[in-house]
């Protein structure tokens, strides 16, 4: 399986707070920082597949809280529905490989940054902050 494009396209930063380019380079996604005019392709499911991790991180200990308030979102706050996100939030590793493959929703990506989402890397593509206003154990929080 192979990634089709960058899955965070507009929401990742350098360490300077410099919007990163989205690109591909023959059939692979890329992100392309720009170090000091030197441009910098970075393979997109590198980096990718660290947010998703880190994000992974942030929902462990909060499934309940979050199939509950999905369900309400969704309209379907039965118990069935409730148990149903509960369990596809508990495996949220399993979702990883889908996404990375499907994509993000140009919607959804839009809203993820309105919603505050921006992620940080340096120079040489790892991911040094995903900064997720509102969400726990932010340091902002603190």
């Amino acid at each position: 399986m192979s990634q089709k494009e960058p899955l965070f396209a507009g929401l990742i930063f350098d360490e300077y707070d410099n919007p990163v380019e989205a690109t591909k380079v023959g059939d692979e996604p890329m992100y392309v920082v720009n170090d000091q005019g030197f441009h910098r392709h970075i393979p997109a499911e590198k980096i990718d597949r660290e947010v998703l991790s880190q994000m992974g991180d942030m929902i462990k200990g909060h499934e309940d809280l979050l199939s509950e308030q999905a369900a309400k979102m969704l309209g379907a706050d039965d118990i069935f529905s409730k148990a149903v996100i509960d369990n596809q939030l508990k495996n949220i590793e399993d979702q990883f490989e889908q996404i990375l493959e499907t994509g993000i929703p140009e919607g959804s990506r839009a809203y993820l940054g309105m919603s505050g989402l921006k992620i940080r890397v340096n120079y040489r593509g790892e991911v040094i902050e995903v900064e997720q206003p509102g969400s726990a154990g932010s340091p902002e929080d603190e």
